[in-house]
């Protein structure tokens, strides 16, 4: 889940909601990925569905029953059926999502009787930590977006204009998660596209089951 919440500070950084996903297998890290729906103009560009387009790509095939995702945010419907049409085996998650959230939230799809795949779940993990980068995240938006306004209005009353800065603000959005509860601080990582380490890496590298240690449920 750390490796998670370092992808997502790489969302942070090219100005997405910091969420972040690794997936795995037989204890290797085989795929990782950050939200991305703004700088791809994609809405389906979440960090679970980028996590999975990759790990798919480097096991040839969509189906990925050996594996595990870990996320730093509960799933949204999308992104959990897109887990159950992968026939995962487990996803764990750590901060509950009190707008969009199917793993308990507002609603509970992992837990249909009637679907074809029942992926194993378990939520909490690191939660606190998830929570505070979220929190942090809407909070410089928040200002960036108040300081907008300020400066737009002195500048109409000045007679002069202001420029396009600050376009882009979602500012319905900046309020989305503002009731995710109440970190560590992590280093910053190379921004770039998801990144995925080779099959043959060495598992000792990456053991996450050591983060469910740090399990805090909600």
């Amino acid at each position: 889940m750390r490796l998670a919440l370092d992808q997502a500070q790489n969302a942070w950084l090219v100005g997405e909601v910091p969420v972040g996903a690794v997936i795995m297998r037989a204890g290797q890290v085989i795929a990782t990925g950050y939200n991305r729906p703004i700088t791809t103009h994609d809405p389906t560009a979440h960090a679970e569905i980028v996590a999975l387009r990759h790990a798919a790509q480097l096991l040839g095939n969509y189906r990925l029953p050996e594996c595990e995702l870990y996320v730093t945010l509960e799933p949204c419907a999308m992104c959990a059926m897109a887990m159950m049409h992968a026939r995962l085996k487990r996803v764990v998650f750590a901060a509950p999502d009190p707008k969009t959230g199917v793993a308990g939230s507002v609603l509970d799809l992992f837990g249909q009787k009637q679907l074809n795949h029942h992926t194993a779940l378990h939520g909490g993990v690191l939660a606190d930590a998830s929570s505070r980068l979220l929190r942090e995240f809407f909070a410089e938006r928040r200002e960036a977006a108040r300081q907008l306004r300020d400066a737009r209005r002195s500048a109409a009353g000045a007679g002069t204009s202001v420029g396009a800065a600050g376009e882009g603000l979602d500012v319905e959005a900046v309020d989305t998660l503002s009731a995710l509860p109440e970190v560590q601080e992590f280093p910053e990582i190379p921004v770039g596209d998801a990144q995925y380490l080779s099959m043959n890496s060495d598992p000792s590298q990456v053991n996450m089951q050591d983060n469910l240690q740090d399990d805090t449920q909600r």
